[in-house]
This record gives structure tokens, C-alpha cells and sequence, in this order.
């Protein structure tokens, strides 16, 4: 059976003019326009953007920082337009995207209500009809006749809530909901979501909340420097997102480790992993095995560090710096390493390494790209004690084979 289509992206792209000189004369602006000088420079923020959103998903949208989600939402609400693509809507559409868009603090909190609804596209006799639903959602009976510029940022957040819910949308969209509010609020999103979950609203949600979108969403996308880099399922979209920020924190540290030595590209080139045993370690295998493999261009004597990191808490699991194989020369390095890990739960390992010299100073660094996911399945909890099955415990028995 075909899905109906909520929300259909269709190769969407948007930029912005960035200015880079302030000309606030006419000639000048003339002068620029002969000598070819735009006085902006173009910032590409979605690139060729595709995916349906179809009626009942709750649909998660997740990117870092700067990704360009935020003005996909902004584009979905008809708030910018994409200079290249479409956007098609079946239904009525409520955005809850900035806290305090479409209020203005001068007026009370009901003539905000009206305000606010009027803005979403309703009718006084609509607005009336949800008024009291609007108010008990919020619990801000007590305050409706005041300047809302006497609210706190969370009455505020709970009234622009409570009115986006109760606006009976076909869709609705908002931008890090879970990220405001106090935990009585935090705990009325979350009966909300479920129950609209339970009854196959429409929600698009964006968040940094990999728990949430595991929690509430049936299908996500990652957005990547303006582009789609996963759309599937929550689990495949959480996990990507989750391992992009583990290894990026990871690079960026020995990175900005390895930019303290001016040495770093005259000792070792061609770092790289290689996993050697199987990716999925199942509960009676749990024996790790990879191989690193670099050049020493000098003479010095080098080591090779390592960690596994728990993609989902982003903890380490186990970091090995103890130095205790050095190679002796310049030349081409392997190093075999097997692992056991023993009384370790559920969970996602991602493999970094770095290669140092005899003062513990990193010399390169595994690019992100060449970082070994290692999944781990669920131990048999009869042996475990109920804190080790929650927490994972790891013990770590391992030699080195040098080549």
C-alpha cells in the first residue's frame, strides 16, 4: 500500500549573501558594481535537499551545528523560500520554531493566545474553542491578563507550546522543544509525544537528543554541511550522528595535540587501521583484533596509542597510552593487536589511534573516515550483576605482534 505524502522536499537549495565590506555611500556602490566587486560572498546552506515526510511519521531531523536543519524548518514552514526546489504541504502546517515568534510582549498572555492563532491562520471563533485547553495545558491560569514581558522564558516556552499542540495541525513542526522548559514541562512533552505518536500525527522534530529520536521518531535524516548524509531508520540515524561527534572530538583533540609538535609531518606518514576480526562481536565471541600500519620517515622511536569509545555515552570504554612497544628506526610499521573484553553489555565501539614519540607526543592521527566501528551484542545477563548489565564493564587482556 502507497503512503500518502505529508511533506514532500524536493531538491531543495538555499543560500545567503554574506557581506563583506560595509558600503554605505552610492558611489561607492556604483564604483563597485564597474570594478566587478560584489561586496558579499555566497554561503551555501542546503544543497540539493530530498525526502518525504508521509502522513502519520514521527520524523526525526538531526545534524550538528550549522548543518542547515534549522533553515530546512524555516523553508517546510514557508518562512524562507529555497532559491532552487520545492516544497509541497498536504494539510494545515504549525511551526514552533524560536520561542517568541509571533508574540509581542506588550500584549497579556490571552491577547498573545489570539494573536499567535490569528498568525497560525485561525479564526477568533477557533481560537476560542481551544482557549481553555491552550491555558490548562500551560497551567498559567492565573497569569493570562498579564504582560506577557512579565513572563519567564519558561511560561513563555509553555504557552507558545501549549499553543502550537493545540492548534489542531495536520502537521506539526518544532525545533528543539526538549531543549527548553523546566522537568514538569519536559515531562508534558514527553506524554504528548507519545500519545501523538500513539495516534500517527504527524510530527516533524528537530533535535540534538539522540535519546529522543530513538524514544519518539519512526524515521529521521541527518543533515551534513547541507546536504543528506543518512535517511532511514532512527537507529541508523542516532548511530551515525552519534559516531560522527565521537570521532570528530576525537581527531580534534589529537589534533590540536599534534599541532603542538612542528615535527608531525617530518616522522610519520600513512597512518591506518585495519579491523581484523569480524564487526559484530557476538556474546560467546568478544575478541578484538586490528592492525595499524604507518611509515617512519626519520629515525626515532615511535609507539602506537589506541581507545575505544562508546559511540552512544561517548565514554571511553578503554585507552591504552602505556608505551609498552616501541619501534626502533625510520621504515614501514605493523602492529597486531588482540583484545579481550570481557563482562562489556550492548553497545557501539569506535577504534581511534594516534602514533607518538618516546615523550608521549602525538605525531599522527587516524583520519575520521578510518575509525573501525566495532558492535558489540547483548550479553547473557544471568551471569551479570544488575549494575555491570546496565553500565558494561570492560577488562582488557591484550598483546602486541610486531612486524
Amino acid at each position: 500500500m502507497m503512503k500518502e505524502v505529508a511533506v514532500k522536499i524536493k531538491n531543495v537549495s538555499k543560500s545567503f549573501r554574506l557581506p563583506t565590506e560595509n558600503t554605505n555611500s552610492l558611489k561607492r556602490t556604483v564604483v563597485n558594481f564597474f570594478k566587478g566587486i560584489k561586496g558579499y560572498r555566497e554561503q551555501e546552506v542546503l544543497r540539493d535537499i530530498s525526502f518525504d515526510v508521509y502522513k502519520g511519521d514521527f520524523f526525526g531531523v538531526v545534524g550538528r551545528n550549522g548543518s542547515g536543519k534549522s533553515t530546512l524548518l524555516k523553508i517546510i514552514s514557508q518562512i524562507y523560500f529555497p532559491e532552487q526546489g520545492s516544497v509541497e504541504i498536504d494539510g494545515r502546517l504549525v511551526s514552533f520554531i524560536e520561542l517568541g515568534v509571533g508574540f509581542n510582549p506588550e500584549l497579556t498572555g490571552r491577547e498573545n493566545v489570539y494573536l499567535n492563532g490569528a498568525m497560525l491562520g485561525f479564526s477568533e471563533k477557533e481560537v476560542d474553542a481551544m482557549y481553555d485547553d491552550i491555558v490548562a495545558f500551560a497551567e498559567l491560569a492565573d497569569f493570562m491578563n498579564q504582560k506577557l514581558k512579565n513572563y519567564s522564558s519558561g511560561m513563555q516556552v509553555r504557552l507558545a507550546f501549549s499553543v502550537a499542540i493545540r492548534a489542531q495541525s495536520d502537521i506539526l513542526v518544532l525545533d528543539e522543544v526538549l531543549a527548553v522548559g523546566d522537568e514538569a514541562f519536559q515531562r508534558k512533552c514527553n506524554d504528548y509525544f507519545m500519545q501523538a505518536r500513539a495516534d500517527k500525527k504527524t510530527i516533524i522534530l528537530v533535535t540534538h537528543s539522540m535519546e529522543a529520536v530513538r524514544k519518539y521518531c519512526n524515521r529521521a535524516v541527518m543533515i551534513d554541511q547541507g546536504k543528506v548524509k543518512v535517511l532511514g531508520t532512527p537507529d541508523e540515524v542516532a548511530n551515525q550522528y552519534s559516531l560522527e561527534n565521537v570521532v570528530q572530538a576525537g581527531a580534534t583533540v589529537l589534533n590540536e595535540a599534534a599541532q603542538e609538535s612542528d615535527r608531525k609531518q617530518e616522522v610519520v606518514e600513512n597512518l591506518q587501521i585495519r579491523l581484523l576480526s569480524e564487526e559484530l562481536l557476538t556474546a560467546d565471541q568478544r575478541e578484538v583484533s586490528f592492525e595499524v600500519s604507518y611509515d617512519v620517515v626519520k629515525d626515532e622511536e615511535t609507539y602506537v596509542a589506541f581507545s575505544l569509545t562508546d559511540i552512544d555515552r561517548n565514554i571511553w570504554m578503554y585507552n591504552d597510552n602505556s608505551m609498552e612497544q616501541l619501534t626502533q628506526g625510520a621504515g614501514h610499521k605493523t602492529l597486531r593487536y588482540r583484545c579481550q573484553l570481557q563482562g562489556i553489555n550492548e553497545c557501539k565501539l569506535v577504534l581511534t589511534a594516534s602514533v607518538r614519540d618516546q615523550e608521549q607526543r602525538p605525531l599522527a592521527f587516524n583520519a575520521p573516515d578510518n575509525a573501525p566501528v566495532i558492535m558489540v551484542a547483548p550479553l547473557e545477563t544471568d551471569n551479570l550483576s544488575r549494575q555491570d548489565a546496565a553500565t558494561g564493564l570492560l577488562t582488557a587482556q591484550g598483546t602486541w605482534e610486531y612486524r
